[in-house]
């Protein structure tokens, strides 16, 4: 294996010289760094030196970048694992060359996390995590860390898929990718709570390719029930922009009052938050400190997720004016609008072109049209 530096936050090492973007054939997973993933390792390096856990597991480490990471930026004692043979050595190698205390390891994650438990752990696999999610929840005592790359199957682009892997009902809407992130965390919230535990998020986000979460896990049968209070629906007209939200475990049945067609269900989804605004603070106040590659975007995703609606959906507004066969003003100008008729409403870090608000549709129509 041919091998090159490669510099990310404050750690360099040594990765495999391979410039794919991350794209291999189905079923392929070759040990590869994949630089687009950047951001994602920047948010839990500064998540962790806020969080500060007793100890972490990367238990599909690839190259090891994160676990490498994790334990040279925020001296979190670390242990990094992959069950492939040919990542070890790149990773033991890293080790050596940074004097880091890294424990190394090659095992299946889910027999490691059957075994062993971890204050933090990181599930990062190539695809879903589905699999091994009831290991992940089983092996960690406090911090779930979950990324997801399988955005088609969960923002309903692949409906089946994704109705297989998460027991849920993914709908390709124009808040697809907001769908994406709340199928996910209330399928972990799902898997949590068999062992009475609960599911509290402290800082969930999703890019173009990417959904990642950071969980705290709680424990007892209370925080379960408070968990499964936050599992819901939303529902939503198969012809118009209409949707309503609903929680609950069985979703009811409704009519669109502007179009009189049956909503359809999307999820089980987790309503709510998908951060905890007090841990967004501390992030907030120490990322200037830090070095980070992503320093700049990490910032406004932090900005705009602590003024983002609690809301299970948002509206893409340029979709919305061309329904209504009017140019967009700009989201500002759509925003004070519809604060000024009284409701609450703001910008959500999932699209640039998104908006979330609790006014009805037609209000939203006429803050785009003016009238």
């Amino acid at each position: 294996m041919d091998l090159t530096e490669a510099t990310e936050g404050k750690t360099t090492m040594l990765v495999p010289v391979q410039d794919t973007g991350g794209q291999f054939p189905p079923g392929t997973a070759p040990v590869f760094f994949n630089r687009r993933m950047e951001i994602n390792r920047d948010a839990t390096i500064l998540l962790l030196s806020v969080l500060k856990p007793s100890d972490y597991v990367d238990a599909m480490g690839a190259t090891g970048v994160r676990g490498l990471r994790v334990a040279n930026e925020t001296g979190v004692p670390t242990t990094i694992n992959d069950k492939d043979p040919e990542a070890i050595p790149v990773i033991q190698e890293n080790v050596k060359r940074l004097g880091l205390p890294v424990t190394v390891t090659c095992r299946d994650a889910c027999s490691l996390l059957f075994e062993q438990s971890f204050d933090a752990v990181d599930l990062d696999p190539y695809g879903s995590p589905a699999p091994f999610t009831d290991a992940g929840i089983r092996g960690c005592r406090r911090f779930l860390m979950v990324t997801a790359t399988d955005t088609a199957p969960l923002c309903g682009a692949h409906l089946h898929a994704g109705i297989r892997r998460y027991y849920a009902r993914p709908a390709n809407t124009m808040y697809h990718a907001e769908v994406g992130l709340r199928i996910l965390m209330a399928f972990i919230a799902r898997e949590t709570v068999k062992y009475d535990r609960g599911v509290e998020p402290l800082f969930c986000f999703a890019r173009e390719h990417f959904v990642r979460l950071h969980l705290r896990l709680t424990r007892g049968p209370q925080a379960a029930d408070r968990t499964l209070a936050r599992l819901g629906f939303v529902l939503q007209c198969p012809s118009c922009a209409y949707r309503e939200e609903h929680p609950g475990m069985f979703p009811p049945s409704g009519t669109c009052p502007h179009c009189n067609k049956p909503l359809f269900p999307v999820g089980p989804l987790f309503l709510g938050n998908t951060f905890s605004d007090e841990i967004l603070s501390q992030m907030q106040e120490l990322l200037p400190s830090l070095e980070l590659g992503t320093k700049k975007e990490l910032g406004k995703i932090l900005e705009t997720c602590r003024e983002e609606l609690p809301t299970a959906t948002f509206y893409d507004y340029h979709m919305l004016a061309q329904k209504l066969a009017t140019s967009p003003p700009r989201i500002e100008t759509v925003l004070e609008r519809l604060r000024s008729a009284g409701y609450n409403a703001s910008r959500t870090h999932l699209s640039g072109t998104g908006l979330k608000t609790d006014a009805p549709l037609p209000v939203i129509n006429e803050a785009l049209t003016g009238k």
